[in-house]
């Protein structure tokens, strides 16, 4: 890992994280599954899998039939959620454990046709809605993605 490197942290700091983004961006999830597990939209950037460490008690939880979401064990912080499918794998990790979300700009938002009505985000993006986002994986893996 070089100079692109950003450090994050949990809540708690039980959880440490050193990440190279794939890219410098932000992008959104408005999926039903990652406004339960956050609370609001999911905001992450994509990170390749050989470009995460991680120190601390972690624990994740296989949440479809393509992919895992992880925690610290300590605090609960929403660490990642982790694309399992072969030749595609990868984490999007979560942009708030990282001071300024490495200043990153938000270039994307998935399921935008169940974004609640009161969520906003400024400026023009790139969207995909629920079913342009499952296409993506349909010939790779069966099931909901949530």
């Amino acid at each position: 890992m070089s100079e692109d490197i950003l450090e994050g942290r949990c809540m708690c700091g039980a959880v440490t994280l050193s990440a190279r983004p794939k890219a410098p961006e932000l992008h959104a999830c408005h999926c039903s599954s990652c406004r339960r597990w956050t609370g609001s939209a999911f905001v992450e950037f994509d990170v390749a899998p050989e470009d995460l460490k991680v120190e601390g008690p972690v624990k994740s939880r296989v949440s479809s039939n393509w992919a895992e979401r992880a925690w610290c064990d300590e605090c609960g912080s929403t660490l990642w959620y982790h694309l399992t499918v072969p030749g595609q794998e990868y984490y999007a990790v979560s942009a708030g454990l990282f001071p300024n979300s490495g200043g990153f700009e938000l270039t994307k938002e998935i399921y935008i046709d169940r974004k609640p009505d009161g969520y906003r985000f400024a400026g023009k993006r790139k969207t995909l809605t629920k079913h342009e986002v499952e296409a993506l994986f349909a010939s790779s893996a069966e099931g909901d993605p949530q």
